[in-house]
This record gives C-alpha cells, sequence and structure tokens, in this order.
C-alpha cells in the first residue's frame, strides 16, 4: 500500500471554540461608568449624553410617528437605524463604510440594544426603501426637534438670519447626474452643487437638496426656499436673508417676498447695469472698506418691479502703479440688490 501524503504535514489545529454569547445587553442609565478624566477625550464619550439629549427630546417617538417606512432590514428597527446613522455622524463618520470601526462598541451597541451593528449593505438596504416622501417628513422631525431645543435651551430669537448658498461635492466615477462645472479645488472634475441654507445666529442647518452638476436656475432656486420657509421654527416675526449671484434671478425674489423675508444678494454685472453705474452719484464711503458707493434704484430685465441696488467701488492700481477709479473696477461682492421694493420707499 502507498500513502501520498506530504511530507510535511501540518497539525491539526486546537479548536478555538466559539465566543462566549454574550450577556443581554443592559440598559444605559446612572449606573453606567464613564467619565471626562482621560486627557485627550475621544468622541465615544459624549455617546452617552447625546443618546440621554435625545432620550429626552423624544426623539423615538417622533421617528415612529412622522416617518412612514415601507420595508424595514429584521435585524433593526426602523428607530435603530436612524438612531444609528446619527451617532456615526456625531461620532465623526462620513460614510456607512465607516460604521464597521464601532460595530461591537460596547458604548454604541448598549446605547441601541443590539449585540453588533449589521454590515454596510444592510444599511443600504435600509436607504434604498426610504421613499422620496421621506425627505420631507425628515424636515419636519427636524423642525419640530429644534423647536424642542430651543425651548429647552430657552432660545427665543424672534428674528433670524438665512444664509443660502451653493457648494461642490467633487465626484469620482460615473455617477449619474454628475457635470463639469465650477469647483475650483479640483478643475475639470465632475461634481454635484448641493443648495444649502443655515440659519446665521445658531449656525443650524435648516434645509438642503442634492442637484445634479447643472447650475440651478431659477424655479429650482424658488422650490428650495419655499421648503426653507416651511420649516422655520414657530414665533419667528422677522427673516432677513443673503445669498450670491447664484441666486440672482426674478424667481429668488418672488420666493422671498412670499416668504415675507427682507434680503441682500451679489448682482450680476450685466451691461444694462454697468450703464447704470456710469451715470450713478458715487459719494464717499466711511462705513465700509470700499472707497466709494452709490445707490439707485433699478429694474433688471424680465423682473416685476425695480428695486434698491448698492454698489461699492475700490481703488485699483494700473500697470505703472498709480491708483485710478473706474466704474469697471467694481469687484464682486460689489453690487448688492437690497430686498427693498422702489414703490415702498423704505430703507435697510
Amino acid at each position: 500500500m502507498v500513502i501520498d501524503n506530504p511530507k510535511h504535514t501540518r497539525k491539526t489545529p486546537v479548536p478555538q471554540g466559539s465566543p462566549e454569547i454574550a450577556a443581554e445587553p443592559n440598559k444605559i442609565g446612572s449606573s453606567t461608568h464613564y467619565d471626562f478624566e482621560g486627557k485627550n477625550l475621544t468622541p465615544y464619550g459624549g455617546l452617552f449624553p447625546v443618546a440621554t439629549m435625545l432620550e429626552k427630546l423624544g426623539f423615538q417617538k417622533l421617528i415612529e410617528e412622522k416617518l412612514t417606512v415601507r420595508r424595514v432590514p429584521g435585524v433593526m428597527s426602523m428607530y435603530q437605524f436612524v438612531l444609528s446613522m446619527v451617532l456615526a455622524v456625531y461620532v465623526g463618520f462620513s460614510r456607512l463604510n465607516h460604521i464597521r470601526f464601532v460595530a461591537k462598541d460596547p458604548m454604541l451597541t448598549r446605547i441601541l440594544r443590539v449585540w453588533e451593528l449589521p454590515v454596510q449593505s444592510t444599511f443600504w438596504r435600509f436607504l434604498a426603501s426610504l421613499h422620496l416622501s421621506v425627505a420631507g417628513q425628515l424636515l419636519q422631525v427636524q423642525r419640530v426637534m429644534r423647536e424642542r431645543v430651543w425651548a429647552a435651551a430657552n432660545v427665543q430669537l424672534t428674528a433670524i438670519t438665512l444664509d443660502s448658498d451653493t457648494t461642490v461635492h467633487t465626484l469620482y466615477g460615473q455617477q449619474m447626474g454628475s457635470r463639469k462645472s465650477y469647483n475650483p479645488r479640483n478643475r475639470g472634475k465632475k461634481s454635484y452643487p448641493p443648495i444649502l441654507t443655515f440659519v446665521a445666529e445658531t449656525r443650524e442647518y435648516i434645509a438642503g437638496e442634492l442637484r445634479t452638476g447643472d447650475r440651478p436656475d431659477g424655479k429650482q432656486i424658488a422650490r428650495h426656499l419655499a421648503g426653507v420657509f416651511a420649516v422655520l421654527p414657530r414665533g419667528i416675526q422677522k427673516i432677513f436673508a443673503r445669498v450670491d449671484a447664484g441666486f440672482y434671478c426674478w424667481e429668488a425674489v418672488e420666493a422671498y417676498e412670499q416668504g415675507q423675508a427682507q434680503f441682500i444678494m451679489v448682482a450680476r454685472k450685466t451691461s444694462r447695469l454697468v450703464a447704470k453705474l456710469h451715470t450713478a452719484d458715487w459719494k464717499r464711503s466711511p462705513k465700509t472698506d470700499a472707497d466709494e458707493q452709490c445707490e439707485f434704484c433699478y429694474q433688471p430685465e424680465g423682473w416685476g418691479q425695480a428695486y434698491r441696488f448698492i454698489a461699492l467701488r475700490y481703488k485699483k492700481k494700473d500697470q505703472t502703479g498709480e491708483e485710478t477709479r473706474a466704474v469697471s473696477t467694481v469687484r464682486q461682492p460689489g453690487i448688492h440688490l437690497s430686498g427693498v421694493r422702489h414703490q415702498h420707499g423704505r430703507s435697510d
């Protein structure tokens, strides 16, 4: 009989045994040990206070009442999925695949009351089950939570300033809807230009929209502003708004008028506007960093009425080093459109 075996055979590995079954996860309470004595604090040290705050604000009940999800993976409930992603953002993770680094973290798993967080594909299945109306429901959840936080913190704002702007989200690959547009840091690469709005006084996010790579048109801007006014906290009596030249259109002006907001936006220097600047009455500008300023009423082409415009002018050195002053040297943001109707005769 011939034994056909390798000369050097490996020894049978010693059975390692399965890990012990962990006990039922303990409920986070006052007896849970945590401290802040370390010199270099980690983000995990603040998970317990955040979870306690969300519990006091009734976050779970609000999520279960407001959100309607057709299909939820059985590994966790709808609230557990939402809370896990909220806590992951608080820790500092920006992608779902980063959750695997804390999938077995004792503090996080005890807050969520699970043995272990699911894999990335499970989170993607949960997100894929969300329909388009959930975006509006989340904004309503955010509005209610903001009102509760303001009430708990005794924040009594009757006037707020809304800052709206478009940013650039660079893409790598062939994502649907991506375009090569304005991208100063990564020129020539495809991107998305999301529209975002924040409250200047508290630096809170109000609303946003992830768009295709094309420049937003007037209808899209108006729809975004209408959504912003719909989720503002109750009790706000005065609304001020500031935007750049990307929002310079009649549709945006109409949206601000409907929202009863006073606004100021950077104007685009068209040929008609530059001709108006040449005939304007320029004066010294002691309250700004500009050398001269002017103020006039002007109705752009296609607009329903005239508005108050304010322009600033700066000194510019020519090639010989001498300072010159000309209308063409007005730089952006130098021309500002003030949200005051010419007919009313008001001033900011």
